[in-house]
């Protein structure tokens, strides 16, 4: 049975809900999802100031730990976001309503976000990750970028965690960044500071629950592409008595 699948009642300080952040990892990852849907009530700032601290701990590139964090809560700073999102959104939104014309579940996805992009303001607080300092050289461009921003993703994926633990909604989302000049001059950051992405966090709307996605076996290959022998795979049970499809 999924645990914390809705924000807790009555009292959110941190010292009511800090054993919430105990939730198997497993459990959280089986039902972690984009909540984009939040309530408006405020987030005790003892319990985003804990979900950033366990991001902290996903590895760096080179130990760099060249992470910063900015938190937003003021509303005119979330105004200025909204409004470039709501910008890039009548672009973005369009096209995206065209292409999965007729698909339900995107369809559901696009109205969450729409939902998120007119309501933006309303958010208690936004979490802007950033990364210090400019993309290393390297031979080869691409692995540079890769390896630069290698050093973020660990780190909201943990953040993104942790809020699934303690009952937060959150998502990714980049589109109210599109002008890195202006959120850098939005948010004060020098020129040395690149933000990369935001995680908006919040109390949820709705519930968490178990995630549909593809089997594994459909996805991984051996060696090299189209060698797919686990389609059908399904993980052993604890007493091991389920088998690969080969029988092995």
């Amino acid at each position: 049975m999924t645990i914390n699948e809705r924000a807790p009642e009555g009292d959110r300080s941190y010292a009511a809900v800090a054993d919430r952040f105990g939730m198997p990892l497993d459990e959280a990852m089986m039902t972690q999802r984009a909540v984009r849907k939040v309530l408006p009530d405020p987030v005790d700032r003892d319990v985003v100031l804990r979900c950033i601290e366990l991001a902290l701990r996903a590895p760096t590139g080179s130990n760099g730990q060249n992470w910063e964090f900015v938190v937003v809560e003021d509303r005119e700073v979330l105004a200025t976001f909204a409004r470039r999102y709501r910008s890039a959104w009548r672009i973005y939104g369009g096209i995206g309503e065209r292409v999965t014309a007729g698909d339900p579940a995107m369809s559901k996805v696009l109205g969450a976000v729409q939902w998120q992009v007119e309501h933006f303001e309303e958010i208690p607080v936004v979490v802007v990750p950033c990364l210090r300092g400019a993309v290393r050289f390297a031979p080869f461009p691409t692995l540079a970028q890769t390896s630069h921003y290698g050093s973020i993703y660990p780190s909201v994926q943990n953040l993104l965690l942790a809020a699934r633990a303690v009952g937060l909604g959150a998502s990714l989302i980049t589109l109210p960044l599109w002008s890195v000049t202006m959120a850098r001059r939005t948010l004060g950051l020098p020129l040395n500071v690149q933000p990369i992405c935001m995680v908006p966090l919040g109390w949820p709307r709705g519930r968490y629950g178990p995630t549909t996605r593809r089997p594994v076996g459909d996805v991984v290959h051996l060696d090299r592409w189209g060698e797919q022998p686990w389609r059908g795979w399904e993980a052993p049970t604890p007493d091991g008595t389920a088998e690969d499809v080969d029988g092995s």
